[in-house]
């Protein structure tokens, strides 16, 4: 992911591309009530949107469901088919296969709200600021908020950890294991409320927590470990051996599992 100023690692950047159908099917989406309160933050000029970092369009859907025109900036070019193929049919959607530090955005374009779910990290903090400025029209909103997953029954849990003990030398810093993950941006105090709040061309910055909880099958455990991109960079013997014991654990424990997600959204806006 990024370390805990928000500094990407660049090699991880694109590792989700590798399993981007894997992706869509077991990242979990954002709370409707996180929509609402965007839209209601960013008013009528947020209905035309810029999403950063638009991966398979867990966040894409929700907006547009609501009316949203959005551009769609991702990267990673098999993400950006899987957005594509899945936003065909809702019209006002355009995906641009790029990098957003790059995108030769026209210089007459202007959005009303920049979006950014589970990506802001990985753009280049030297200059994600100054870009988000650059992209949205003065008094723009900017929207940046993410999720954290994790087991809500300490027994499989702890039976879970002691597992990934086994096979490897340190525990991931992003996964299921903890209640509260090491690298968690979810908090008002964490990297994104500092830099925004540190910057003079921000204002109005607000923090929002929403707390989810849904059942999870065997397999769809194992795909929600398989997209994180720890997991990705493990070697494929080990992944595959660590991921079969879990699986073998879900399914000693009736083949369910109760996931908690906490999904933290930071709101501000450009000066006017």
């Amino acid at each position: 992911m990024s370390d805990e100023q928000g500094r990407p690692d660049r090699a991880r950047r694109k590792v989700f591309g590798e399993v981007a159908d894997q992706y869509e099917a077991a990242r979990p989406g954002y709370p409707g009530q996180l929509v609402d309160d965007v839209l209601a933050f960013a008013g009528p000029a947020g209905r035309d949107a810029l999403e950063v970092g638009a991966g398979t369009g867990k966040a894409t859907v929700a907006f547009a469901a609501r009316g949203v025109a959005l551009t769609c900036v991702e990267p990673d070019a098999r993400m950006a088919a899987v957005l594509e193929r899945k936003c065909a049919g809702l019209g006002r959607v355009t995906v641009v296969n790029g990098e957003f530090e790059s995108w030769a955005r026209p210089a007459e374009r202007r959005f009303g709200l920049l979006l950014s779910a589970q990506a802001w990290h990985w753009v280049d903090p030297a200059v994600r600021g100054e870009l988000a400025r650059a992209a949205l029209v003065p008094g723009g909103a900017v929207a940046l908020f993410w999720n954290d997953w994790y087991l809500a029954e300490d027994a499989l849990r702890d039976e879970v950890t002691a597992l990934h003990r086994r096979y490897l030398d340190e525990l991931p810093p992003h996964s299921i294991l903890d209640g509260r993950p090491r690298e968690s941006v979810m908090g008002a105090d964490s990297w994104v409320g500092e830099e925004l709040g540190n910057d003079p061309g921000f204002t109005d910055l607000t923090h929002h927590q929403y707390v989810t909880e849904h059942e999870r099958s065997t397999g769809g455990t194992v795909d929600l470990l398989t997209s994180l991109s720890f997991y990705r960079r493990l070697p494929e013997a080990t992944r595959t051996a660590l991921l079969a014991e879990v699986a073998h654990a879900v399914d000693a424990h009736g083949g369910r599992l109760r996931l908690t997600t906490t999904t933290g959204l930071f709101l501000a806006r450009t000066v006017r």
